[in-house]
């Protein structure tokens, strides 16, 4: 019987990394959390158990750190720009590199109405996130959002759809619309003010979830990703994923309580999710 070594990479996951810079009555600090992914020739030490083209796992994480310590981690997609050209360059075994980032986002505490220099406050859930996938051809760079729960309670519908024998659920004019905004797109190319772009990407899907006249998740996912393509030029398409996160209206009848849509059980399980790429034609 003939036995073929498939698709394989290796790599190394979930290195974490706080990157603090010290300047005279100031200091800014960058929580990441990195996977680095190697394809390329490595058949022979899964055939022969032969490790002389494997680098150290080990090593991909020392080199996190040492490059955090040559360059700036104003943007996470600069910083993995260097990452994946070291590998490149270094290490010509390897045909292609992935890296996948994920930034938790602080914020300074407040002392006397004034940003504190030194002291930070973690934000919200939500996470910024870059996914880099290089080649000695070029390299496509993807940015993202990851886990930025939304909610509004009214310009949200859901009726006339599907029914069938087991169907229960009642139609809606007006009922609560929250969801976790997990986004990421593709840039056209690399010559971009990362951040800025991503603050600008992250306000339009703000915005656009709050005024939408929803007719249902799939609607306003649309309607989201349609204003990032429409606003952000540097954008070739947008991925967005949105569980449904319910919120079921309690029933106060036998309590003789009416409830005109003021209390509520949030619930996480099981939940919708709706899925959707945009692309420009």
């Amino acid at each position: 019987m003939a036995i073929k070594l498939g698709k394989n990479n290796y790599g190394k996951a979930r290195v974490r990394l706080l990157r603090v810079v010290r300047q005279d009555g100031r200091h800014d600090i960058r929580e990441l959390t990195l996977g680095i992914s190697f394809e390329g020739d490595f058949e022979a030490a899964h055939t022969k158990g032969d490790n002389r083209k494997l680098l150290p796992t080990d090593t991909m994480k020392n080199t996190v750190y040492v490059l955090a310590r040559q360059y700036p981690v104003d943007s996470i997609e600069d910083f993995c720009t260097h990452l994946v050209e070291h590998f490149l360059t270094y290490n010509p075994q390897v045909t292609r590199v992935r890296i996948h980032a994920e930034e938790n986002l602080w914020g300074r505490i407040a002392l006397g109405g004034k940003p504190h220099a030194s002291a930070f406050l973690r934000g919200g859930q939500d996470r910024r996130t870059a996914a880099l996938e290089a080649t000695r051809e070029g390299t496509a760079i993807r940015a993202g959002i990851a886990g930025l729960v939304v909610l509004k309670t009214t310009k949200s519908a859901f009726d006339n759809f599907l029914r069938d024998p087991y169907t229960t659920l009642k139609e809606d004019r007006n009922r609560i619309l929250s969801t976790s905004i997990h986004a990421d797109w593709l840039y056209e190319a690399s010559d971009i003010e990362f951040g800025p772009l991503w603050h600008g990407i992250r306000q339009i899907l703000l915005e656009t979830f709050a005024e939408h006249e929803s007719q249902s998740l799939q609607h306003t996912l649309y309607a989201m990703a349609e204003a990032v393509l429409s606003n952000f030029d540097r954008v070739r398409e947008i991925h967005l994923s949105l569980p449904n996160k319910h919120f079921n209206l309690v029933d106060l009848s036998p309590f003789g309580m009416d409830n005109p849509a003021e209390v509520f059980l949030p619930t996480d399980e099981p939940h919708g999710l709706i899925e959707a790429t945009l692309q420009r034609e």
